[in-house]
């Protein structure tokens, strides 16, 4: 892999964890400093690797630049020289000498306690969100943007508000209270949920899958679970939805980078063993006596593993998209309870349904029309995927719209 490949990739897996070791050691009030020494970091080795080729190890090359480029923001800084100076005081040690821990241990102890301090309730929920997702996740702005439906200008001040609140606040990182654990949990799910489902379907790359971005979701998913006081029914529930999910990667993207849609994938690509852990983890979720949107989804992913195309399959799909909808309405999921009637109950009456919804500038929503009226109405099947194709985004999407236009 050339150095071209190589550091993308590495700043989606390890920006995150630099960033969240040394918000650790300078203090939520720095969390700007912390972000801005992970990116200095990255710029050195786009600046040298090119031109002195690849260091026998990148990530240890990294996490030596981090430290050498954190000592001398400390050194620089007298508030902080201060501060370690006062912290070490009986000790003979000295700023160089200060201890940056980049072990495993203390970078998944970091994520998690950052993952919870930014969740803080001193700062909106959407604010919330966007900062985990951009200094734990290492998603970028316009990525963040599209997330939320919104522009760059918008994201770019909402985080910057987030910041200040939380320097404002002066708001320890550490892992809260068990009371603030259960308050604050839901905003880490949806986050990880998101970081999860940006990789599985991204709006802002031209590509099927984001394999780093759904792989770094269920890493952080399975830190909460190996945390006592995080290992709740819903994060288990979350686990089983990525795994069933996860378990179709090699069948849903095909040779030339094209997306394979769930009917015409081949099953023997199916990963056996993903699907065996999300149902253990579906199992571990069955306690407790409330239902997220977590267990109704992995359910519903449980369900598409099971390739034949019964009629007890889709009814209980649909059964369960109505429950799902009762506790959480979104479009897409409205979108999909209606594939469901229609599998379950036939064409007709999901067109209906579907032209109930009126959801007018949203491609997918043409998308199930035209499936719906093809093979009972081609030309209107026609006109409703012309119209999905002019409001795709990527060209993946147009590439499936248009041969389905083509197939008619």
């Amino acid at each position: 892999m050339s150095s071209k490949e190589l550091i993308p990739h590495l700043f989606r897996t390890e920006f995150q964890k630099i960033t969240a070791v040394l918000c650790k050691l300078l203090g939520i009030e720095n969390i700007q400093a912390a972000e801005d020494i992970a990116s200095e970091t990255f710029l050195s080795a786009f600046e040298t690797w090119p031109y002195k080729g690849l260091p026998q190890n990148p990530t240890a090359w990294l996490y030596s630049v981090a430290k050498n480029k954190a000592i001398n923001y400390l050194n620089r800084n007298s508030t902080f020289s201060k501060k370690i100076a006062t912290e070490l005081k009986h000790s003979s040690a000295t700023i160089e000498e200060t201890d940056i821990d980049l072990s495993e241990k203390n970078i998944t102890d970091s994520q998690l306690q950052m993952l919870f301090t930014i969740c803080h309730p001193s700062i909106s929920t959407e604010a919330q969100i966007g900062l985990a997702l951009r200094i734990l996740c290492g998603f970028g702005i316009e990525e963040i943007a599209t997330a939320f439906l919104t522009n760059k200008e918008t994201i770019n001040k909402r985080l910057y508000r987030a910041k200040e609140k939380l320097r404002e606040e002066n708001i320890p990182i550490e892992l809260p209270s068990e009371d603030a654990i259960n308050d604050r949990l839901q905003t880490v799910l949806t986050t990880l949920y998101l970081l999860f489902s940006e990789g599985y379907y991204s709006e802002s790359q031209d590509t099927v899958l984001r394999k780093d971005f759904c792989l770094e979701a269920m890493r952080l998913v399975q830190v909460l679970i190996e945390n006592e006081q995080t290992n709740k029914p819903e994060v288990n529930a979350l686990v089983a939805l990525m795994c069933f999910h996860a378990s179709r990667f090699d069948a849903r993207e095909g040779e030339n980078g094209e997306m394979i849609l769930y009917e015409d994938q081949d099953e023997s690509l199916w990963n056996y063993e993903l699907i065996a852990k999300g149902i253990y983890f579906l199992k571990e979720a069955a306690t407790g006596n409330q239902i997220s949107k977590y267990h109704l989804e992995a359910n519903i992913a449980f369900w598409h593993t099971i390739k034949s195309d019964t009629k007890e399959k889709w009814e209980n799909i649909l059964q369960l998209y109505n429950r799902l909808l009762q506790i959480e309405y979104s479009p897409i999921a409205a979108l999909n309870r209606t594939y469901a009637l229609a599998k379950a109950n036939g064409k007709e009456e999901a067109i209906k349904e579907a032209e109930k919804l009126n959801l007018s500038g949203n491609q997918f929503y043409y998308v199930l029309l035209g499936e719906l009226y093809k093979d009972i109405d081609n030309k209107k099947a026609k006109c409703h995927f012309e119209k999905a194709l002019t409001l795709a985004k990527s060209k993946t999407d147009k590439k499936t719209i248009q041969a389905k236009i083509d197939k008619l």
